[in-house]
């Protein structure tokens, strides 16, 4: 049994290995810097674990996850990500993820999450956990309130600034879809331009999330 860690930052990457291998040294940990990369690992080796970073260059970690979830239903994944909107936890948690924590956390609260998802259970950050028990998702006020998974997944990429025919390839859909999904998020969201689309992510705090 082995943890797949996936985040873009090696600093990062040989923090959490260190943090990890110090308290788990029996468990192997093995590390990706992109999705296509965890994506390739996991078909050659099947994790018991994969800590997915949220913010990824390329496929991003909800798709990424998706994929993962797809081809392997057991697998699990534990979101860290830099921001921890509501809104984003329950993106992740949708995409099959078993728990979420934000890179605030000590390392203590990271290894305690670890160990219980290796064990089989959810695991979401204390202050997380609470804010979603007490902030029902029909009262969420920010901007992926009401926009199904792949819409809010569409939007975020938007928002980063990420091509229309760049989006259909990274979620291998077609051009028009994406076109489709843009449209119907203009109505939802009651604007009419892309620009607008950004703007209502540095509104909400998203955008800093997926830059």
């Amino acid at each position: 049994m082995a943890i797949l860690l996936v985040d873009d930052h090696p600093l990062l990457r040989a923090g959490i290995t260190a943090t990890l291998t110090q308290a788990l040294p029996q468990i192997p940990l093995l590390q990706a810097s992109d999705g296509e990369q965890a994506l390739a690992m996991v078909q050659a080796q099947v994790p018991g674990l994969v800590i997915m970073d949220f913010d990824l260059p390329g496929i991003s970690g909800l798709e990424t996850t998706r994929r993962l979830r797809q081809r392997l239903p057991q697998l699990r994944v534990l979101f860290l990500s830099e921001h921890a909107q509501l809104s984003l936890v329950r993106q992740a948690l949708a995409a099959g993820a078993c728990g979420f924590l934000s890179k605030q956390v000590t390392p203590e609260v990271l290894v305690e999450a670890v160990r219980k998802a290796l064990s089989g259970h959810a695991y979401i950050e204390q202050g997380l956990a609470t804010a979603l028990a007490c902030q029902p998702a029909q009262a969420e006020t920010d901007c992926l309130h009401g926009l199904t998974p792949r819409e809010a997944e569409i939007f975020l990429l938007l928002a980063k600034g990420t091509a229309l025919r760049s989006i259909a390839s990274q979620l291998c859909i077609s051009s028009k879809t994406v076109s489709n999904h843009l449209t119907l998020l203009k109505s939802k969201l009651r604007v009419s331009s892309q620009a607008e689309l950004v703007h209502l992510a540095l509104q909400a705090g998203l955008l800093k999330a997926v830059a």
